[in-house]
C-alpha cells in the first residue's frame, strides 16, 4: 500500500462502515475516514505496554506532512516517557470547556468552571488523562463525602472531560472512567404544601400592599415557572394569553395560563419591556428584591422552611392530585424526560397512603 499524500487523502471516499487507512512512512499513523464523510488522521500505537490512540487533525486544516511530523512528535514523547501537553488532564479540560462552554447557559458555564477549578483540578492536574482509571475517580470522589453536592455536581463535569478525551483518541471508546458510580443520597429538600398552608399563603398575599414583587410571586404560584422564568419575563412574550419562554431551563416552551394567571398580567402597567422591571436600573426586578419578599411573607404565613422554588413543586403535585397525567404536568413544567415529573406522583401516593392510613384508623376507632 502506498504512503499517503494529500492527493490520495482527498480522493479517499466514505463507506457504510468507518474505514482506517495506514501510512507506509510512518507505523502507526494514517487517516480515518467516517461514514458520514468525515476524515481524521490519527496515531495509534504502543509502547511499554502503553497503548495511544489520538487524534492527529482534520485534513481540511492540515496536510499530510504536517500530521505526519505532529504524530512523530508525539511518537518521539511517548518514548522520552514525557507526557505531551496536549494529552494531560488540564488540557482536555481546558478544550471541553471550550467546546461545550458554547451549549451551556452563562450561569452553568460559571457553576461548572468553579467545580473545576476547586474540586477537579486540585485532583487530576498533571496526569496524563489516558492513565486516569475508574479507581482513580472513586477515590477522588469518595474523599468529596463531607460535601456531598459539589460532588454529584462535579461528577458530570469530569464526565464530560473524559468524553472529549475518548472523542479525541485520548482514552478508549467507552472507558468513561465516571460510569457507573453512584451519586450520594442526600436528603429530599423537596417541599409540597398543603392545602392549609396554602390557605395561609394566600391570606398573607391579599393583605400585603399591591406590588410588582407580590404579583410576581402569585404568577410564581399560578404557573409552577421557575422564578427565573417569570422574573426576567418580557412584554413581547406575553401574547394570545399564553407566555411564550424564549430560553428556558429546558429550551423554548410555551406557558399555558389559567384565568387568574391572565388577569394579574393584564393588570399590571406597560412601563417597560420587562413585566416586572426594577425600580433602580434598566433591567428586570433583582433576585435579591424578589428573595427577600418572599422571607417577609412566609414568615408573616408560618411557612419559615419553605423556599420560593417549592411553589413549583406545589403547583405540580395539586395537578397530579387533580387528575392531570405525568405527561400533561411534565408539559406544564417544560421537564424533557417524563421521570423528572415522576417524583411528583410519588408525592401524591404518598398523601394518599396517608389519607388510607388515616381513614382507616378512623373506621376503627383508634384514631386520637
Amino acid at each position: 500500500m502506498p504512503r499517503l499524500t494529500d492527493a490520495r487523502v482527498r480522493d479517499l471516499r466514505a463507506k457504510k462502515t468507518t474505514r482506517n487507512i495506514r501510512d507506509t512512512a510512518l507505523a502507526g499513523f494514517g487517516v480515518r475516514v467516517l461514514p458520514s464523510g468525515r476524515k481524521r488522521f490519527f496515531l495509534h500505537s504502543q509502547h511499554d505496554g502503553q497503548r495511544i490512540w489520538k487524534i492527529i487533525g482534520d485534513p481540511a486544516d492540515m496536510t499530510v506532512a504536517e500530521a505526519r511530523e505532529r504524530a512523530q512528535g508525539l511518537l518521539a514523547s511517548m518514548r522520552s516517557g514525557q507526557p505531551d501537553k496536549e494529552m494531560l488532564f488540564e488540557a482536555v479540560a481546558e478544550e471541553a470547556f471550550r467546546r461545550h462552554g458554547r451549549q451551556w447557559k452563562p450561569s452553568t458555564l460559571r457553576k461548572n468552571q468553579h467545580y473545576l477549578n476547586k474540586h477537579i483540578l486540585p485532583r487530576f492536574a498533571g496526569q496524563r488523562i489516558a492513565d486516569i482509571t475508574p479507581q482513580d475517580v472513586r477515590d477522588w470522589f469518595a474523599e468529596m463525602h463531607a460535601t456531598p453536592v459539589s460532588a454529584d455536581r462535579s461528577m458530570p463535569v469530569l464526565s464530560v472531560i473524559m468524553t472529549v478525551a475518548e472523542s479525541d483518541g485520548l482514552r478508549p471508546e467507552g472507558s468513561n472512567p465516571c460510569k457507573g458510580i453512584k451519586r450520594y443520597r442526600r436528603q429530599n429538600r423537596d417541599r409540597f404544601l398543603s392545602d392549609a398552608e396554602f390557605g395561609r399563603l394566600g391570606v398573607v398575599l391579599s393583605r400585603a400592599t399591591p406590588s410588582a414583587v407580590i404579583s410576581l410571586i402569585r404568577l410564581l404560584a399560578l404557573t409552577g415557572c421557575r422564578s427565573s422564568e417569570i422574573r426576567t419575563l418580557r412584554w413581547a412574550d406575553y401574547r394570545d394569553g399564553h407566555i411564550f419562554l424564549r430560553d428556558s431551563k429546558t429550551g423554548p416552551r410555551t406557558v399555558w395560563l389559567s384565568a387568574q394567571a391572565r388577569a394579574i398580567l393584564n393588570a399590571l402597567p406597560r412601563t417597560a419591556p420587562w413585566v416586572f422591571p426594577s425600580v433602580k436600573g434598566k433591567g428586570p426586578i433583582s433576585q435579591k428584591v424578589l428573595i427577600t419578599a418572599w422571607f417577609r411573607l412566609r414568615a408573616e404565613a408560618s411557612l419559615e422552611d419553605v423556599r420560593l422554588h417549592d411553589l413549583r413543586h406545589s403547583y405540580a403535585s395539586v395537578a397530579i392530585t387533580s387528575g392531570e397525567t405525568i405527561l400533561a404536568v411534565g408539559r406544564l413544567l417544560g421537564h424533557r424526560n417524563p421521570e423528572t415529573t415522576l417524583k411528583y406522583a410519588h408525592h401524591a401516593e404518598a398523601d394518599a397512603e396517608r389519607a388510607a392510613t388515616a381513614m382507616g384508623a378512623i373506621l376503627r376507632g383508634t384514631r386520637t
